[in-house]
């Protein structure tokens, strides 16, 4: 199992998500700096409204679910390689290709590097 695809989709689905939200949000943030950083505050409203609401808690949803989706593929992957299931893993992902101009397969064709010379 690879966890890379199912990744990018998790942080472009959170990404749209969060997204969506802060473009329909209507709000406002105060921030105090003070030297006690006790003293520090930091106050934030934010309100959405419309289409960002469904629309993006759906997305943030959908990447939280490919991320723990990416969490477990990638945990599977490390356990097969401790296992010593590396030699049918590396099978698997490393598959011998045939070069799709190959002449054995299309006899009345001439391969890239061949040229014919007719005189």
């Amino acid at each position: 199992m690879r966890a890379d695809r199912p990744l990018i989709g998790a942080v472009a689905s959170l990404a749209s998500g969060v997204g969506l939200i802060v473009a329909y949000c209507q709000g406002s943030t105060s921030m105090n700096a003070a030297y006690p950083f006790s003293g520090s505050t930091l106050h934030m409203d934010l309100t959405t409204t419309g289409p960002g609401v469904l629309g993006g808690l759906g997305l943030i949803a959908l990447g939280l679910l490919l991320l723990v989706w990416a969490l477990v593929a990638a945990i599977v992957s490390q356990v097969i390689l401790l296992s010593g299931g590396r030699d049918r893993m590396d099978s698997l992902l490393d598959r011998e290709r045939g070069d799709p101009y190959d002449d054995d397969r299309y006899s009345g064709s001439l391969g890239m590097t061949q040229h014919r010379h007719e005189s």
